[in-house]
């Protein structure tokens, strides 16, 4: 590792330890020759993913995009930050286990909004509401209504499991 002081390209390990969220090794240097400490990071790396836009552009896929459409889709209701960064990680994680160099941005989109779904309808409808780009209230009305619908049906299978019972 190359010394920041004197460019010495030879120095000694004093101190290693993970760091907070365990996504790094944080390693204290000394050199060498100088004997200066300096502080290096060791991480994977990551292959990048690139996202393709609606209008054909490609931009490098960025978490802290996911976690702010996110963040402002949960605005002012009752979901632990924690609960909202969980979600944008499992987003992320999702979007790299498809193993793909590319993705769509209408695939983040479908992704982040099973994941709403499942975390507050609110803070779905909301997000939809964005990606969706609904042009009308008829629009808006028609993605409640099949909310309703399958949450009602999520309901009465709930109530009546199969094989629980009607007998002709």
């Amino acid at each position: 590792m190359k010394c920041l002081y004197c460019g010495h390209l030879e120095s000694k390990v004093v101190d290693s330890r993970p760091t907070d969220e365990g996504g790094a090794i944080r390693r204290r240097r000394e050199c060498l020759r100088c004997g200066k400490r300096f502080t290096t990071y060791e991480k994977i790396e990551e292959i990048p993913i690139m996202v393709v836009k609606k209008d054909g552009r490609r931009e490098e896929f960025d978490s802290n995009k996911v976690l702010s459409g996110i963040r402002k889709a949960c605005e002012k209701r009752p979901i632990p930050y924690a609960e909202i960064e969980r979600t944008a990680d499992d987003v992320t994680r999702e979007v790299f286990n498809t193993l793909d160099q590319e993705v769509t941005s209408e695939r983040i989109g479908e992704i982040i909004m099973a994941k709403l779904k499942e975390l507050d309808e609110v803070a779905y409808v909301r997000f939809a509401s964005v990606y969706r780009q609904f042009k009308d209230l008829d629009e808006f009305m028609s993605e409640m209504r099949r909310l309703l619908l399958e949450k009602e049906s999520k309901e009465n299978a709930a109530k009546n499991p199969k094989g629980g019972g009607h007998r002709a």
